[in-house]
């Protein structure tokens, strides 16, 4: 943790100071109200998938205890919360549209804008309907055009309040760990079917932007996990070759066709063996490509390359129920993560916050059309210890949240077009394939009893949000970076 006491930062006017979650690993009611199995819920319910045999069926009941949650972010002083929409809870088995979902979704915003919250909603972060799975899942460029179809249900529902509209969440995990490692759901291990679930998902991307915006949306974006991508030795064409693998995959496949309207030719030259050219059909990528007006970036860390062979580290993909995996790097299974010795998370991640920094400025130098960035996950998981008096006194998330927004300041004042910030997460919750074991949240669930309690880093990020809103000098975007 570097010492920021002292440090400030003047953010933009205007700037967005928020908070995420995402349906599966928040809502519970699993089958409440008509919905649905996800493939999460088919995925969670297979031994050995997932640690301790947990599933999402009750996550932290946030679809009971909505208000309340609400009622805590405004405690918090939240500008934004970020969430998502439950396709196989607005589409059960995708047939048809429920009235009692999209109801939950619309008291939620309801509740958000009663509180002076800014609804920022995300209509796919994993939880495909386990329906279309068995049509294929994304491996079927049919679903895509289902993809748009649920879109427009909730737009239906949702478009006269809401904003902000990200049509995916990090689709290389619904992708290349989904069908490839098969670490996630739908726990696949097929090379060709995670890179036409890459393609399949750009296109229901590109087809949902232009959909909603011909129905009036403004504000239409996607959010990616990006990383650096920094070879071991700069000198040794090996370790040099392995970035440019690991870049192409991590981020570039993602980037370029969203941003510029094609693959990278080194990309689709890799890719080749496993059927990306043939997934593209004529007009694919202008679609694609269709303008958007704002980035999400989720970050949690950067990652050293290596095409050498070296234990010391791991690309932290392997998930948490020891269950046999594949390597999410279709076509370069051989590349590896050696430690920079630098600290790291529960979740085995190295801590190198200026590693966002970098990431931020070079998105601005390498990508002229580049619209707006907003940081939409960031955040850490640490073991807690409740104290005696019943507080969560998390000093290492503290410090890894104000840290990587002390970055993202130096990026702003380098040039980045940033404009918002959401930490990741609101509340501890079902992560993953790791189940209960790992904590986010700046806010405390005791899982026996859904007893919410506000750690020491949720409260020193309310005070960074409540310092942004400097009443002395009248402006809106002066915040310190260390209110411990």
């Amino acid at each position: 943790m570097t010492n920021n006491a002292t440090e400030r930062r003047n953010f933009p006017a205007g700037f967005i100071w928020g908070s995420a979650t995402a349906a599966a690993q928040v809502e519970g009611a699993a089958w409440e109200d008509g919905k649905e199995d996800s493939v999460w819920d088919t995925f969670a319910r297979t031994p050995g998938n997932v640690k301790n045999l947990d599933t999402p069926a009750v996550a932290v009941d946030h679809y009971h205890r909505m208000p309340a949650d609400v009622a805590l972010m405004k405690d918090l002083g939240l500008d934004s919360y970020r969430f998502s929409t439950s396709w196989a809870r607005v589409r059960p088995g995708d047939r048809g549209t429920s009235s009692a979902g999209l109801d939950f979704y619309s008291r939620l915003v309801d509740e958000l804008l009663g509180a002076g919250i800014l609804p920022w909603l995300t209509l796919y972060h994993w939880d495909l309907p386990q329906a279309l799975e068995e049509k294929g899942g994304w491996a079927n460029r049919d679903t895509a055009y289902r993809f748009v179809e649920y879109a427009n249900d909730v737009y239906s529902a949702l478009g006269d309040r809401v904003q902000h509209w990200t049509t995916f969440n990090e689709p290389f995990c619904s992708s290349l760990l989904g069908y490839g490692s098969g670490v996630h759901a739908p726990g696949r291990q097929e090379p060709r079917a995670a890179i036409a679930a890459v393609h399949h998902q750009h296109l229901a991307h590109g087809m949902a932007v232009n959909e909603l915006r011909s129905r009036g949306a403004q504000q239409l974006g996607i959010t990616l996990n990006l990383s650096n991508s920094i070879p071991r030795d700069a000198s040794d064409p090996v370790d040099l070759e392995a970035a440019r693998l690991f870049d192409s995959l991590q981020n570039r496949i993602f980037l370029d066709p969203i941003l510029r309207g094609a693959y990278p030719e080194d990309s689709l030259k890799d890719l080749e063996p496993f059927g990306l050219a043939e997934a593209i059909r004529p007009g694919d990528l202008e679609i694609i490509g269709s303008p958007i007006d704002f980035l999400g970036v989720n970050h949690y860390h950067d990652d050293q390359i290596s095409g050498h062979p070296d234990t010391s580290g791991a690309d932290g993909h392997s998930g948490g129920a020891g269950r046999p995996v594949a390597s999410p790097w279709i076509g370069a299974e051989h590349i590896t993560f050696p430690s920079r010795g630098l600290p790291r998370t529960a979740m085995g991640w190295e801590v190198n916050p200026d590693g966002l920094r970098r990431l931020l400025v070079r998105l601005g130098e390498e990508y002229p059309d580049l619209p707006p960035l907003y940081i939409t996950e960031n955040g850490a998981a640490y073991d807690d210890v409740v104290s005696d008096d019943g507080s969560v006194p998390d000093a290492e998330r503290t410090g890894f949240i104000m840290d990587h927004i002390a970055a993202v300041g130096r990026a702003i004042d380098a040039g980045a077009d940033v404009r918002g910030y959401f930490v990741w997460s609101l509340m501890d919750n079902f992560e993953w394939s790791w189940g209960y074991s790992k904590r986010f949240g700046i806010v405390r669930v005791d899982y026996d009893t859904q007893e919410r309690t506000v750690k020491d880093s949720g409260l020193a990020y309310s005070r960074l949000i409540a310092a942004s809103r400097d009443e002395d000098s009248g402006t809106r975007g002066t915040a310190t970076a260390s209110m411990v």
